[in-house]
């Protein structure tokens, strides 16, 4: 058995050509020749299977330790495929800090279904015992790590509730991607990503995979796959398959740079606070260092809205880009509240600790000496929009604190973002 990196470069050959050439070929064919009436072809109609495709999904398999892999459209795509099997009636515990996609798919399409859905705080065991033991419980969906506020779930207990209850275990893994966690060795079923992010890795392709560990779900799986269609077409299968290969080394860079960026915030005196799992001090940094093998590279932070504008920062960025995304080579940042769970009612959002002042970082692969000298710019900037005096107190801060700042005779030129 090859090692994980090693896995990332080669995956597993579905001995489709003899060219001899390193990188499996692209097919670009909606339809495969049957070599007669009475063959039985391995492909036969694209949306049925794809030798590109199935190359991505043998070795997204692979690399979460399942039995199969599906390779879909979008990351939501992978979402509905994994939620459409089950039936009208059927009750799914869901947790309740989730994608703000999925909570609309939830809320406003598979209720209309008859799906029953209840709502859980995953941090709380005895919560979920008591939600999957109410009648129907089918399944337990959760985030390994939440999104924004980065709550670490533990993968291992959950589903060894849901398994009590003889319920599946449901878990998008999207935030630490199969190189810090596989979930299917904690006892999960079935693993979603958005391929989008930390797998693809470059902002360049729309994309999901789910994996399990059982036949059974396996074959439920690969019929809503090949019967809704959502599936995922050769360039984009093997864009993902191409930046499967760097991985590791993306990860490595963006959770180093993640580590000081969080620990560069909890200094600054208009952030009240910084939610991270690689701090010694964030809630979830024990239970992280037993299932996780690193803590990503994202993390968010809230802003003290009396000293600094949130939606300033936010405009400021020059080296961050304003974007609804994660996991690429570029860092990111965008405001909760208003972008990627703008679904959720206010209500629910401050419910969950989604607060108008949370600010979410996807750090990338820069310097973090530019990233930070780039977020201490736009934390000025916030602040002066709240008034001189407070300006005036936080000016200087990078300073005084002795951060490295790059560019004081020249900036950055990076056009700013949005």
């Amino acid at each position: 058995m090859s090692y994980f990196a090693t896995q990332l470069v080669h995956g597993i050959p579905v001995n489709d050509n003899n060219t001899g050439a390193v990188n499996p070929p692209i097919y670009n064919s909606s339809t495969f020749a049957f070599e007669s009436v009475e063959s039985m072809p391995h492909w036969d109609y694209a949306r049925s299977g794809n030798p590109t495709r199935e190359f991505l999904e043998r070795q997204v398999a692979q690399l979460e330790h399942g039995v199969r892999g599906f390779a879909f459209a979008s990351g939501l795509a992978a979402i509905h495929a994994a939620l459409s099997i089950f039936k009208p009636g059927e009750r799914i515990v869901v947790g309740d800090n989730i994608y703000g996609g999925t909570y609309s798919q939830v809320n406003e399409f598979f209720r209309r279904w008859g799906l029953q859905f209840t709502v859980v705080n995953t941090q709380d065991l005895d919560a979920v015992r008591e939600a999957l033991a109410q009648p129907d419980a089918k399944a337990l969906y959760f985030e390994t790590l939440t999104n924004p506020l980065l709550k670490v779930n533990d993968v291992e207990a959950l589903s060894r509730l849901a398994h009590e209850a003889g319920a599946i275990s449901i878990v998008d893994n999207t935030f630490v991607s199969p190189y810090l966690q596989n979930p299917l060795d904690l006892g999960a079923d079935i693993v979603l990503h958005s391929a989008t992010k930390y797998l693809a890795g470059h902002s360049d392709v729309i994309a999901g995979v789910a994996v399990t560990g059982r036949e059974d779900l396996a074959n439920r799986l690969y019929y809503a796959q090949n019967r809704l269609g959502g599936v995922l077409p050769p360039q984009e299968s093997d864009a993902v398959r191409r930046g499967i290969q760097t991985l590791a080394l993306r990860i490595d860079r963006q959770q180093d740079n993640a580590q000081k960026i969080a620990e560069h915030l909890q200094s600054h005196p208009g952030v009240t606070a910084v939610h991270y799992p690689g701090l010694a001090s964030d809630p979830g940094h024990e239970l992280a260092s037993r299932e996780l093998h690193g803590f990503g590279g994202v993390l968010s932070f809230e802003v003290d809205e009396s000293l600094i504008d949130p939606v300033v920062v936010l405009n400021a960025f020059r080296l961050f880009r304003l974007a609804v995304s994660l996991g690429a080579v570029e860092s990111l940042a965008e405001l909760p509240s208003r972008m990627t769970h703008f679904e959720l009612p206010r209500a629910e959002r401050l419910k969950v600790g989604i607060t108008d002042g949370l600010i979410r970082l996807s750090i990338g692969i820069e310097d973090v000496r530019d990233l930070i000298a780039d977020l201490d710019r736009a934390l000025a900037a916030g602040a002066a929009g709240r008034g001189e005096d407070v300006a005036g107190e936080l000016e200087g801060l990078p300073a005084k604190l002795g951060v490295p700042i790059v560019g004081d005779a020249e900036p950055v030129r990076v056009p700013v973002a949005g």
